[in-house]
């Protein structure tokens, strides 16, 4: 197997966490981003869509992060994935939460415009009219996993970790970029302090801090 990534890469990053947790045996392979070598071909052959990560498994090539952790995951027989239909249906769910609503803003809407130059708007009233929306939608989704996601369990879907929490883990890291500050949120700073003592972590994350 083989995952085309790069290390810095907020949707790689938890399928390299994976990987090292469950100690998958898959060839890595970096498409350097700041190249734009993920805008050209060969790489545009491999995936249409432009993006990291991708995996290759001899010959069937699957795209997402959320679907290649799930790949992995099912393949190694990692216990961060369960078996059991219900607990697998709510790491879906939280996975599919952190995919949605709490990424389009945290992510999309205040984190990209703040260091992405193409995702930032085209005046400085608009630029400042569009984090300040997507700031106050951002609390909010934070308020839900804070109180209602994670609340007193250890990780986002109880007493055990799960995929969900690679993926979720890394994408609100992605906040430090622009130095957000997550310490009104005490759950969800005691969960991400968590995150971040696991030797996986520091391995996996080197290239991005």
């Amino acid at each position: 197997m083989r995952l085309y990534y790069h290390p810095v890469s907020t949707v790689s990053r938890p399928v390299l966490l994976l990987i090292d947790e469950a100690s998958i045996d898959v060839e890595l392979e970096v498409v350097d981003l700041f190249k734009g070598a993920h805008l050209q071909a060969p790489y545009t052959a491999i995936n249409p869509s432009k993006q990291v990560p991708v995996l290759d498994d001899d010959g069937f090539v699957l795209t997402e992060s959320s679907a290649i952790l799930k790949y992995l995951a099912d393949k190694a027989g990692a216990r961060t994935y369960p078996k059991d239909l219900r607990q697998r249906a709510r790491v879906n769910e939280r996975m599919d939460w952190f995919n949605t609503g709490l990424y389009r803003d945290l992510g999309y809407g205040l984190i990209y415009p703040q260091c992405l130059p193409h995702h930032k708007r085209a005046s400085e009233s608009e630029q400042n009219a569009a984090i300040a929306w997507a700031r106050g939608k951002a609390r909010s989704w934070l308020d839900i996993l804070d109180k209602d996601l994670i609340g007193a369990n250890a990780f986002v879907c109880g007493a055990q970790i799960t995929i969900a929490d690679y993926l979720g883990a890394c994408y609100l890291t992605l906040g430090e970029v622009v130095h957000l500050d997550y310490a009104p949120w005490k759950n969800v700073s005691r969960w991400l302090d968590t995150m971040k003592a696991r030797p996986s972590w520091k391995r996996v994350n080197e290239g991005f801090y």
